[in-house]
């Protein structure tokens, strides 16, 4: 009875944490998270490896994050689940300006013309506009994606195996639906 209450009080714990990290990216941190990636290392790995090794490269890289946070069960969890999304955000933008790159030729696109891409990916109307709502839903779509593996890790080991392999799907996904999505009149 008393490791199920603890088990319930640290799932609680992980939930708290995804909200803390969703209020974080809708109030400016999916624009932090993208001034960090260095667009032009992305058309260069695009140019050294070809599209499809790059997304795998990066499928690669969010799995990884994701078999270290289920490795250990709840234990990893507590502090890699917020780590664990952050990485799984990175890779998409990855992959998103690998994308815009292959397709436009151009490898420096803005924040808004990115984050449209981003919204449409994720089936969010961005209309016109980038506002705080489009990246507060953009936010709470990949929560859910996220979220809803995120019970599945708590068995240590067998955690490990579900969350690598959920990550590197989310990715090959993500990508798949990017490469389908218009990208016509962005910014150069």
């Amino acid at each position: 009875m008393g490791s199920l209450i603890s088990s319930q009080l640290n799932l609680q714990k992980v939930k708290d944490g995804f909200k803390d990290v969703l209020a974080d990216l809708s109030k400016g941190g999916f624009q932090k998270i993208y001034s960090q990636i260095d667009q032009l290392s992305i058309k260069k790995g695009v140019d050294q490896l070809g599209l499809d090794k790059f997304i795998n490269q990066c499928a690669l890289l969010a799995a990884g994050s994701g078999a270290l946070t289920g490795a250990g069960g709840i234990a990893t969890m507590l502090i890699g689940v917020p780590l664990d999304f952050i990485n799984l955000i990175t890779q998409q933008f990855r992959v998103t300006l690998a994308v815009s790159y292959y397709k436009t030729g151009s490898y420096q696109l803005n924040f808004n013309d990115f984050f449209r891409i981003v919204a449409s990916s994720l089936k969010v109307d961005a209309g016109m506009t980038v506002s705080k709502n489009v990246m507060e839903e953009v936010a709470q779509k990949l929560l859910l994606v996220f979220g809803g593996k995120a019970a599945r890790r708590l068995v240590p080991v067998v955690g490990a195996v579900i969350g690598g392999s959920a990550n590197y799907m989310f990715i090959k996904r993500m990508a798949a639906t990017v490469k389908k999505t218009q990208l016509a009149g962005l910014k150069r």
